[in-house]
């Protein structure tokens, strides 16, 4: 984004950056720490491998995102991160996890989030999105109230999944997408991604991780169908590369188009790491650029073997075996570790969650860390370097 395009958009919310530093905007990557280096993505270029995961705050009202989501989201922008990731985004209403989930399923939710997407913008950091539809996971209260499944009178809503098996033992049965039903979820990625780029995202990334519906579909624990979308690995994987293929078609050339997923379900007979290379290769045919290497959530039991980086040798093994970009997330706290993932081939990017809320400003900490120097925004920047 340019000086003046900066102040242009700036000021349809009556702020007025000042100018970007330099170091804000992405250099040629000739030197330095390999986490701190520019990374292209199509066209677009991140000022460093740091990305902030999508983190749901179960904030929103009617899908829509407010003053918490902008401050938050704008936090992490001025924090020096290179790509600002929006929480899962719902296609629609009833693909919501919570009634607080973020949502995109209608027009009205696209000028709030250009909002976001112009302060983000104004910090020399490129905003992305991550659209998702909950599956059988949809319908529960907020996590702080205990989560548990929403009844029709508490305000829950129909869930939809491959098959008629629930999340949670003795919820609800879940009712199985028919053919119909499953091309309208198509329809409805679509028209998210369409509002995406009308909002002004840069980066367009498709949720198929951690027990959500595309997640369900891919995994023979909760996809229990005999039709063309179940059974067969072929068949398993048609719906989240049928929404890999459309959106791809919708997404600028110049744009990158993501895609999470959990590599393993972490349970014997589950989905894995080998059909997961798999799904990476047929979807960077498609066009997929990067793979976002998440882990479990499939049910509820799963045993995880959970340490520092515990999910990076999956990335790995997708980037070398696919031949796909990845990024590791999960339990990345600390600059050298990050440096040493991204410095070794493990991924191409590492993407901080909890790390970042702990720590807004954990990247211009990296820079220290790593021998750069931080790079401030200009409205902390000068009073930091003086004495």
């Amino acid at each position: 984004m340019n000086d003046v395009s900066r102040a242009e958009t700036s000021a349809k919310d009556g702020f007025k950056a000042p100018e970007l530093p330099a170091c804000r905007v992405p250099g040629d990557g000739a030197s330095g720490p390999r986490l701190l280096t520019p990374i292209a993505l199509r066209g677009v270029t991140l000022r460093n491998r740091i990305v902030m995961s999508p983190m749901c705050q179960y904030s929103a009202q009617d899908g829509l995102v407010n003053d918490w989501h902008f401050v938050h989201l704008g936090s992490r922008a001025a924090g020096g991160v290179a790509l600002v990731m929006v929480e899962a985004t719902a296609v629609t209403p009833e693909g919501r996890i919570t009634p607080g989930d973020t949502g995109i399923w209608s027009d009205a939710h696209v000028a709030p989030l250009a909002r976001i997407v112009r302060y983000i913008e104004s910090q020399g950091v490129v905003p992305g999105i991550q659209l998702a539809h909950a599956g059988r996971k949809a319908s529960c209260e907020v996590p702080w109230r205990g989560g548990q499944r929403l009844s029709p009178e508490e305000g829950g809503w129909t869930v939809v999944a491959p098959s008629a098996l629930p999340f949670n033992p003795g919820d609800p049965e879940s009712v199985p997408l028919d053919k119909k039903g499953i091309d309208a979820i198509v329809s409805a990625f679509e028209a998210a991604t369409r509002r995406a780029l009308q909002a002004g995202f840069k980066v367009i990334e498709i949720h198929a991780a951690h027990g959500y519906l595309l997640h369900e579909f891919l995994s023979p624990l909760a996809n229990k169908r005999d039709d063309d979308y179940g059974g067969s690995l072929e068949n398993r994987m048609r719906l989240p590369l049928r929404v890999a293929k459309a959106l791809r078609a919708i997404v600028p050339d110049k744009l990158p188009l993501l895609m999470r997923i959990s590599a393993t379900d972490w349970v014997e007979g589950g989905w894995d790491i080998e059909q997961s290379v798999e799904l990476a290769k047929r979807a960077k045919e498609l066009g997929v650029d990067l793979i976002d290497v998440s882990s479990g959530a499939m049910v509820p039991d799963a045993k995880i073997r959970v340490g520092p980086g515990f999910q990076v040798p999956f990335a790995k093994r997708v980037r070398d075996e696919a031949g796909i970009m990845t990024g590791a997330v999960g339990m990345i706290t600390e600059p050298a570790q990050a440096e040493e993932i991204v410095g070794n081939g493990d991924a191409d990017v590492v993407l901080l969650a909890r790390q970042l809320l702990r720590e807004p400003y954990w990247a211009l900490r990296a820079e220290a860390e790593l021998g750069a120097k931080p790079c401030w925004p200009t409205q902390y920047g000068y009073a930091v370097a003086r004495k």
